[in-house]
């Protein structure tokens, strides 16, 4: 095959040949065939970004770079996708489009069988295999094997979340965050289940949901026999071996296993109750109680029992029934031999010890044990 060429690149693209890389540069060992690649590698070191948009406060080190920059402003979309109606902002952008549609994955990994359709996947995927962490952050020791990774990371130093939503105040680190949380906005969930008609707002949360159509739980404890179809779910599987409690609350002593945890308690400080209701408008602070609340309006029973035709909305009411089949009763009185199915009647057992009697009657000076019976007290003055 020749190759033909506009005289000054012919004597360029002959070094690709000749293997040829006479410009080397002073600050490292790279070595370029092109002058014009030194120089542009050289702002790696000096950081240097010359070229501003005059939209916003962006700089680049690179001219092509502010050119594909400014394309977010105007919003102009030039590449059309020939297989679909989708259109990009940049060329490079719609040829990776184009291999979801032929299925090509060109870049294939040297110490495993995987294979990308993205070269920056692939790079990425290599990290796994050696550990590497060459992102350091300069505010602490946190290093990181993604560059993105410690952008954001930077974030939690500065405070700064760059990234907010049109349609209420909410601000976010990164990008994809802001264009997650749209979707709640607009109820629009692209991800779904070719097994089933389930929807999903993130493509996680599909993957998540295809495992309780397969059973597979790839994720193993190394400390026991559980396995789990999440990843997170096994994070939070460890901690009951290790007892670790790393998540502390900045206003009481309260330490917790995972993040999420110490976040749901922080609300109860704050009084936050951001999970609303449709139907209703009642609010909750957990998005837990809010799924529960809901199957007040739907009379879903997804729990069934497996010995009697009885099912459930609540797992935990599952559980408790289960009882009634096997005759347990777990909670145990410390000053009798009574025992109980529900930690509540137990407690409430309890009082017939210490007498403690802390339900009053408004009408008269009568007080009672239970509040059962303080309410068929006060049918008597009615």
């Amino acid at each position: 095959m020749q190759c033909s060429f506009q005289k000054g690149h012919l004597s360029r693209h002959t070094m690709t040949h000749t293997v040829g890389k006479p410009f080397q540069c002073n600050l490292c060992d790279a070595a370029f065939s092109c002058k014009s690649h030194l120089k542009r590698h050289v702002v790696s070191h000096t950081g240097d970004k010359p070229f501003q948009c005059d939209q916003c406060d962006t700089s680049f080190s690179y001219e092509n770079n502010l050119k594909r920059h400014m394309i977010t402003h105007t919003g102009e979309k030039p590449f059309q996708c020939d297989l679909c109606n989708a259109t990009f902002s940049q060329k490079q952008t719609l040829k990776r489009h184009t291999l979801t549609h032929t299925g090509e994955k060109p870049f294939q990994c040297d110490l495993c069988d995987a294979a990308f359709s993205q070269k920056s996947t692939l790079r990425s995927h290599v990290v796994t295999h050696t550990g590497e962490k060459p992102f350091q952050c300069e505010l602490c020791s946190a290093a990181f094997s993604y560059k993105s990774n410690l952008r954001s990371h930077v974030m939690t130093h500065t405070r700064k979340k760059p990234f907010q939503c049109d349609l209420c105040d909410a601000t976010f680190l990164r990008k994809h965050d802001l264009k997650r949380h749209t979707l709640t906005h607009t109820g629009e969930k692209p991800f779904q289940c070719d097994l089933c008609d389930a929807t999903f707002l993130q493509k996680y949360d599909l993957k998540r949901h295809t495992l309780t159509h397969t059973g597979e739980k790839p994720f193993q404890c190394d400390l026991c026999d559980a396995a789990f179809a999440c990843k997170g779910n096994l994070k939070s599987h460890v901690v009951i071996h290790t007892g670790e409690k790393p998540f502390q609350c900045d206003i009481c002593d309260a330490a917790f296993s995972l993040k999420i945890r110490l976040k749901n308690h922080m609300r109860t400080h704050t009084g936050e109750k951001p999970f609303q209701c449709d139907p209703c408008g009642a609010i909750f602070s957990q998005k837990s109680h809010l799924k529960k609340h809901v199957m007040t309006h739907t009379g879903e029973k997804p729990f069934q029992c497996n010995l009697c035709d009885a099912a459930f909305s609540y797992k935990s009411h599952l559980q408790r029934h289960m009882m009634t089949h096997t005759g347990e009763r777990p909670f145990q009185c410390d000053l009798c031999d009574a025992r109980f199915l529900e930690k509540h009647s137990l407690n409430r057992h309890t009082l017939i010890h210490t007498g403690e009697k802390p339900f009053q009657c408004d009408l008269c000076d009568a007080a009672f044990s239970q509040k059962s019976t303080l309410k068929k007290h006060v049918m008597t003055h009615t």
